[in-house]
């Protein structure tokens, strides 16, 4: 988000909260959201592909929507359902329309197409997602299938071969030069998160725990607009709670959401959001570590300097958006899950991962670490192995999660490999460290140890996640004077 779409979005925010009309303010929600969607996807040099890709994620929201519904529902809509569709429908075609607009007027990042061929490809959507239905009539089926569907999106895009030989054959849809493919000519506004809260709510399901929502409900919750671009990661179920929350019986919803206690609190995030990502972060951009500044490092301690300032961009840059979201949510009736916890003052590796960008380590550990580690186990795998392979799994998923390349790779294992490292530690000193109970000021120095070395590990870490995989090797033999 730029500074301008955050001024726009907290003076709507305050529009909303002091005069949007009770009843309609989920509907409104949702219709913001899908504005937002297309507002904030950046230009795409494929013809149209900035409008097709929030298409995409309505559609995507929609069909796993219809496939999570609880079993017990009747196989037609109801009421609201139907109404949400078709609202969903009359925006996407109301923003096609904008193409005749003059060009600062349009909310969309370029020229939309036109809307006969924008009505026949959701007239196709809706088909092929009720020939779909039929075709997996068993829930399960159909749960299968879109997991299948999320995790392939996710490679593809997240593979940089794959997405340039799709960018390619786009381009030879729409009869651009083919040899101008790239990875960035499908930059997918929003698409980790998304692909993520989408996974969320099937595996919810198949799990039986996931609540029956309403299509404007799920819409709502899965393109969120303060929360799209750059998390946190919300539940639907606490999501949902709060959405419902907006009109409680008996009170005045107007009165409870613009009050002098929750201006303040939402104006204190987002201000501390503007500091922390347009002040503090982007100052450090200019001296943070990138493949030309270590390229240009004479020496280990500059690499050392430029290692720092990465490591507190990131944080600043991350916090920063993440108070600017919870602001915003607070302004709109929601309080979203908190994302950072001063990681970089937790005396161990799993304090910090359980305070940096805590919504995704938490995904990870449900989603991926607690079901592998108990298939481990059930299978008699050594304790130790399983938690060790479970440990380096995850962090695999999470270093993925950013992207398909050697360096994420590399920076998933330097975690995984750091994690299992602790908790064998920390299983082997247990009795000891609970004696330093008794003795304050070793504790207290212990303690700082372990932050001085926590954040050291953390940092050094983040070469690989800031450099191409061939010059990271370089830089990081350079911290240490091996390599200049």
């Amino acid at each position: 988000m730029q500074l301008s779409h955050i001024a726009l979005f907290t003076a709507g925010s305050l529009l909303y909260a002091g005069f949007c009309p009770p009843r309609q303010r989920g509907w409104l929600l949702m219709i913001a959201s899908v504005v937002a969607l297309y507002w904030l996807q950046p230009t795409l040099t494929i013809f149209y592909l900035d409008f097709a890709l929030p298409t995409a994620t309505l559609a995507l929201a929609a069909a796993v929507w219809w496939v999570t519904r609880p079993p017990e529902n009747p196989p037609m809509l109801n009421g609201d359902d139907r109404l949400a569709l078709a609202l969903l429908a009359g925006l996407v075609l109301a923003l096609s329309a904008t193409r005749y607009l003059a060009p600062e007027l349009r909310p969309t990042a370029s020229r939309a197409p036109d809307v006969p061929p924008v009505a026949l490809a959701l007239l196709l959507l809706g088909l092929a997602g009720w020939a779909l239905r039929r075709l997996f009539g068993v829930q399960r089926g159909a749960l299968t299938a879109a997991l299948v569907v999320l995790v392939a999106l996710f490679i593809v895009l997240k593979t940089p071969p794959l997405a340039a030989g799709l960018a390619a054959a786009l381009r030879g849809l729409t009869g651009q030069n083919q040899a101008l493919a790239a990875p960035l000519d499908l930059e997918w506004l929003g698409f980790s998160y998304v692909a993520f809260r989408l996974i969320h709510t099937v595996r919810e399901r198949q799990m039986g725990k996931l609540p029956a929502l309403s299509l404007r409900e799920y819409v709502t919750y899965i393109i969120f607009f303060p929360a799209i671009t750059a998390g946190p990661i919300d539940r639907a179920e606490r999501f949902v709670r709060d959405d419902r929350a907006l009109l409680p019986a008996g009170e005045n919803p107007a009165a409870r959401l613009l009050t002098a206690p929750r201006l303040a609190e939402a104006g204190g995030r987002i201000g501390m959001g503007l500091f922390k990502k347009f002040v503090i972060a982007d100052s450090l951009a200019l001296l943070a570590l990138n493949a030309v500044n270590a390229g240009q490092a004479q020496s280990a301690g500059a690499l050392w300097l430029l290692l720092y300032a990465y490591a507190f961009r990131l944080f600043f840059d991350f916090s920063g958006y993440t108070d600017i979201a919870i602001g915003l949510g607070v302004l709109l009736g929601f309080k979203l899950p908190e994302n950072f916890d001063r990681p970089y003052l937790k005396n161990n590796l799993a304090a910090f991962w359980q305070s940096w960008h805590i919504t995704l380590s938490s995904w990870a550990r449900f989603y991926v670490f607690s079901p592998l580690s108990r298939i481990l186990l059930r299978h008699k795998v050594n304790a130790q192995a399983a938690v060790f392979l479970a440990q380096m799994a995850t962090m695999l998923i999470i270093g993925l999660w950013h992207g398909v390349s050697g360096g994420f790779i590399v920076w998933g294992m330097w975690h995984g490999l750091g994690l299992f490292v602790h908790k064998w530690w920390s299983d082997r000193s247990r009795k000891w460290y609970l004696s330093l109970n008794q003795k304050p000021r070793l504790k207290t120095a212990w303690t700082a140890a372990g932050i001085f070395i926590t954040f050291q590990f953390v940092t050094l870490g983040w070469v690989w996640f800031a450099l191409p995989l061939e010059t990271a090797w370089r830089a990081f033999l350079g911290l240490f004077g091996l390599v200049l």
